[in-house]
Formats: structure tokens, sequence, C-alpha cells
């Protein structure tokens, strides 16, 4: 009942019920979990090691500029015009 009135959930008695019993059993697989000696691994943020993999920032040929923006619904002289999105203030 606290959890969803904290989600502002409106749910059934029938509905807590099944939820409290879900809940508890995902809870009971944290529990088996505390339970693993994870002594001898070292935390992580993921399950693989990550590593970034940088490129070399260079200019490349691409398509002309006039090319792309023939394609456009609307244009200025070099970009695309768009709709607003965001209001001013």
């Amino acid at each position: 009942e606290h959890v969803a009135l904290l989600a502002r959930l409106d749910i059934t008695d029938e509905e807590k019920a099944r939820y409290t019993e879900e809940l508890n059993q995902i809870l009971a697989h944290f529990d088996k979990l505390n339970e693993l000696d994870t002594s001898g691994v070292p935390p992580t943020s993921h399950v693989i090691p990550m590593t970034n993999v940088f490129r070399k920032d260079e200019v490349k040929p691409s398509l002309p500029v006039e090319s792309v923006l023939a394609n456009a619904p609307d244009a200025t002289e070099t970009a695309f015009r768009v709709p607003r999105v965001v209001e001013e203030g």
C-alpha cells in the first residue's frame, strides 16, 4: 500500500495482494544474492569490462551542402529550417 501511494497508483485490494506477493518474491531473491561470497570480486558498474574507444577526429569528404539541403522541406543557405519546439521566456 505504501509503495502504491509513493507511486501515486490507485490499486484494488486484489492488485495489492498480487503485488505484495511479487515484491516479496523479488526481495527473497535479493536475500539469496546477499548470501553469495563476493569478497574476491571487485565492484563494477558493468558485467563486462568497458573501455572507451576513441578515434581521431578527422575531416573526411562528404556530400556538398547544396545537395543535402536540396532534399530539405525548408532550409536556409547552410542549415535545415525546422519548426520551433521551445517557446521563448
